[in-house]
């Protein structure tokens, strides 16, 4: 185990009708006025916004409020949040949604903290904002657990590059979290949510770094209570326990609880940045399906011990101690299937993407040849066409 340090200071509410507290909640803090900040019409139909608005104007809450966010979240939308923020001498920030409310709420709070720095700077040039506006969520989607991490992702839509940096002024000052406001999600973003949970998970248990077992528990357990709620909650979508697992295993799989003590790269969601960067039609979580379980098979056999692991502790399969390759891959399929059985894509044809943009996305991948993506095996440009290859059928 490598020397780590732990950082969650968001405060968690979570259960039911906890929604109703966030007038008592801001005031607690003594925030006069606030940018709700939401995405689509759904937030109006189901009667959030307007309980959300009515309960801030209770405690004596002045409100602006800027709707629109979009599934993987541009950086326009962002800058002209900091711009209304800045207008309205707002003092914070509170994302009602999921993980792209959340994402751009972040973008917005680092612009309108720093409004001299060009925001889009953060995630291109290094280093992180040394203030920022404080972000609070009302969650409505359990997926990309951005409700508690220090990771902020934003497409910027005029050259289609996706791109993210973490910062200790992402970390939202609470979440809450009911997960009944979840059970409107329709089949599709469930299923992209329960796999972007999953791989927030495998991204960091799939590590260079040996004698983790503790970690590699707490890992395994989250794994398999997603795996468990995810399809109850396909079958059935108001199952409350299945709804309230996939909220809290969102949460603590990107919070760096199952990080410590190891190092790791997200090589799959680098990867899928550069794929819904350039397809923004294409769901985050769609994409990491997509990818992950060519992914795997290309890494597979440097560290067939890990996967044979996983094989055996997540999808209780029977070790082959003859050959713990059949062991390994047979994880693997076990998890490629687990995401058809959700009706989410295991390849890049069935996302309509283009072979002959392959080498564009390896490119993008690698900053244009400045880096490559350390690992069980290390991804520069030729390996990542090939993982893209794979994915492709071709």
């Amino acid at each position: 185990m490598e020397n780590f340090e732990f950082f969650t200071p968001t405060r968690m509410i979570f259960g039911k009708d906890t929604h109703l507290q966030v007038g008592t909640i801001v005031k607690e803090y003594g925030f006069k006025k606030v940018l709700v900040h939401f995405g689509g019409a759904s937030a109006r139909k189901t009667g959030l916004l307007d309980t959300v608005l009515d309960a801030l104007k209770a405690q004596g809450i002045s409100c602006v409020t800027l709707g629109g966010v979009q599934a993987n979240p541009t950086l326009s939308m962002a800058r002209q949040g900091i711009e209304l923020c800045l207008k309205e001498e707002v003092d914070f920030v509170l994302a009602v949604g999921g993980g792209s409310v959340i994402d751009s709420a972040k973008c917005i709070a680092d612009g309108a903290g720093n409004p001299e720095a060009d925001v889009w700077s953060y995630f291109t040039q290094g280093g992180a904002p040394k203030k920022a506006l404080p972000v609070g969520v009302i969650l409505t989607l359990s997926a990309s657990g951005s409700e508690m991490s220090a990771s902020c992702v934003i497409t910027n839509e005029e050259n289609g590059f996706k791109r993210g940096f973490n910062s200790v002024t992402h970390r939202p000052l609470f979440a809450i979290c009911n997960p009944e406001l979840t059970y409107s999600v329709s089949r599709f973003q469930t299923g992209c949510g329960t796999v972007d949970i999953m791989m927030h998970t495998l991204e960091r248990y799939f590590s260079p770094t040996k004698d983790t077992m503790l970690t590699d528990r707490i890992a395994e357990g989250i794994l398999k209570s997603t795996v468990e709620a995810g399809k109850t909650a396909d079958r059935e979508p108001d199952n409350y326990e299945a709804r309230a697992t996939l909220m809290w295993a969102g949460s603590l799989s990107h919070n760096g609880l199952t990080s410590a003590g190891r190092t790791f790269m997200m090589q799959v969601h680098q990867m899928e940045h550069e794929l819904s960067g350039m397809y923004p039609r294409i769901a985050h979580g769609a994409g990491l399906s997509a990818l992950w379980p060519s992914w795997a098979r290309y890494v597979c056999p440097r560290d067939v011990e890990r996967f044979a692991r996983y094989a055996v502790n997540v999808w209780n399969l029977d070790m082959d101690f003859e050959n713990p390759m059949n062991t390994a891959l047979a994880g693997i399929q076990a998890t490629e299937d687990f995401f058809k059985s959700l009706d989410m894509p295991t390849s890049l044809k069935e996302l309509d993407v283009e072979a002959d943009r392959i080498p564009e996305m390896a490119e993008k991948c690698t900053n244009m040849g400045k880096r490559t993506l350390p690992g069980i095996v290390e991804l520069g440009k030729e390996e990542m066409m090939e993982i893209y290859r794979m994915a492709m059928g071709v």
